[in-house]
């Protein structure tokens, strides 16, 4: 079966309707722009293919991608982060969460909401990267793989998405559990791999789609600790990050000039939203327990002395020392 026709039966599958990426249409623009340069070339062979910037393409096609993968992802986003903060609740938030939901977020549901959300992610990025693909090779150029690049800057791009690689972690923390043995089951091509002891995070879907999410910190090339991923999509240590983006841990990273860079790409204003990666913090304290026992020591340490630091510095600077 070919992707086009996969994607189609997969979104018609979905319980809730949800935004997705128009591949069909998104081809009979590519349909009518080949067929249009085509027939003012006069050619068969020019019928395959039409230059590099195409008036008939650029005008509809980008646009339309654009808008729909920004529905894609902000729709991911919302869904993913609302069941991570019901699962990751306690007490009587968590008891609230559960009433206001009516009662029918049962455990064997969240699980498969959170393996379908996962799905819907992979399969969308996929679509967009076949129908760019689609692009390139009609038109001779790169203008899809510059448009991937700028989707990354605008934070569309589905796989940078710090719900996802929170998703991946919830499904491995479920299968650690052993009340929740369905959860092997329902997502049993998630894993954590660990190569020369630098953890990967892995996950295969529909036999091509395979997603792997690094975790060593490019910062201290260790594994990361207390991970928070950046807008960007880079994850990093807290320590790490508040080093990089030259704020104290009391001040935190959302008081980060806006200006500030991206350790990896460059990337400017990625710090003030960058999210704290609670379940992937949790899956790697039990994957690695010695080593997250020591790390915690030492952590605790570094912390009180920072933490000592700054408010040693604003004592002087209020007493005008």
């Amino acid at each position: 079966m070919k992707f086009a026709k996969k994607y189609a039966t997969y979104m018609k599958g979905m319980e809730a309707e949800l935004p997705a990426v128009g591949l069909k249409r998104l081809k009979k623009m590519l349909k009518k722009c080949r067929s249009h340069d085509g027939a003012a070339a006069g050619s068969p062979a020019a019928a395959d293919r039409c230059p590099g910037h195409c008036s008939v393409c650029d005008g509809s096609f980008f646009p339309s991608l654009l808008n729909e993968m920004s529905a894609v992802v902000g729709c991911f986003n919302e869904k993913a982060k609302k069941l991570l903060e019901l699962h990751l609740a306690s007490g009587f938030k968590k008891y609230a969460m559960w009433f206001t939901s009516k009662g029918d977020e049962s455990h064997g549901k969240l699980i498969q909401q959170g393996k379908d959300l996962v799905t819907y992610a992979i399969i969308n990025a996929v679509a967009m990267r076949k129908i760019l693909k689609k692009y390139d090779k009609i038109h001779y150029s790169k203008q899809g793989q510059e448009f991937k690049a700028q989707a990354q800057s605008l934070h569309i791009e589905i796989l940078q998405s710090p719900w996802l690689c929170e998703l991946m972690a919830f499904y491995m923390n479920l299968r650690r559990s052993k009340k929740n043995k369905a959860a092997i089951e329902l997502f049993s091509d998630c894993s954590l791999i660990f190569d020369d002891d630098r953890p990967t995070l892995s996950c295969n879907l529909f036999d091509s789609m395979h997603v792997d999410i690094s975790l060593t910190c490019s910062i201290c090339l260790d594994t990361v600790f207390d991970p928070v991923s950046l807008s960007c999509g880079h994850i990093f240590c807290y320590l790490c990050c508040c080093s990089a983006a030259s704020v104290t841990i009391v001040d935190g990273l959302k008081s980060a000039n806006h200006k500030s860079k991206c350790p990896l790409c460059r990337q400017q204003g990625v710090f003030p939203d960058a999210v704290h990666l609670d379940e992937l913090n949790m899956l790697l304290s039990h994957s690695c327990p010695e080593y997250w026992e020591k790390r915690t020591q030492s952590e605790r340490v570094e912390r009180v002395r920072l933490a000592k630091e700054h408010w040693e510095s604003q004592c002087r600077a209020f007493l005008g020392i």
